[in-house]
């Protein structure tokens, strides 16, 4: 079954067993595909398009969880964290840091990066190599330590 078959399927077992907060954010999830849908005028939406979208929204939900715990709003961090939770569910698994380590001292051998100025250069090629594969802000701070 397609990711976005998937979410509609989920909208209603939530909205039977009466989860309000589910339900909201699963309705969430379905309006940016259906806005995705609407953007290029297609009829359908693939998976790989599918897990591009939740991709998104799950950085925007991080990125909602870092500016709250800055503000010390726990009430929101709570919805966001719950939120992330459901859209992971159909994410695949990223990589855990000592394989992005790995990949990292690769892409920098491949490259013959030196220094922080080659950073883009590495970046570049562990992302055309492993795009997708692992966080990108992890990413990008592996690098920078590998290079300093």
């Amino acid at each position: 079954m397609a990711i976005i078959d998937e979410v509609s399927e989920q909208i209603k077992v939530s909205m039977r067993a009466r989860d309000k907060a589910r339900t909201t954010s699963l309705r969430n999830i379905r309006a940016a595909f259906i806005e995705a849908l609407k953007a290029d005028g297609s009829e359908t939406l693939s998976d790989a398009s599918a897990v591009a979208i939740l991709t998104r929204l799950g950085k925007q939900r991080r990125e909602s969880i870092e500016a709250y715990t800055a503000g010390g709003r726990e009430d929101l961090v709570a919805a966001e964290q719950a939120e992330l939770a459901i859209i992971e569910t159909w994410l695949p698994t990223l990589a855990d840091e000592d394989t992005v380590r790995g990949w990292v001292a690769e892409a920098v051998a491949a490259t013959g990066a030196s220094g922080p100025s080659d950073i883009g250069k590495v970046m570049g090629a562990l992302m055309k190599a492993h795009k997708g594969d692992f966080d990108g802000k992890m990413g990008n701070q592996l690098v920078r330590q590998a290079l300093a």
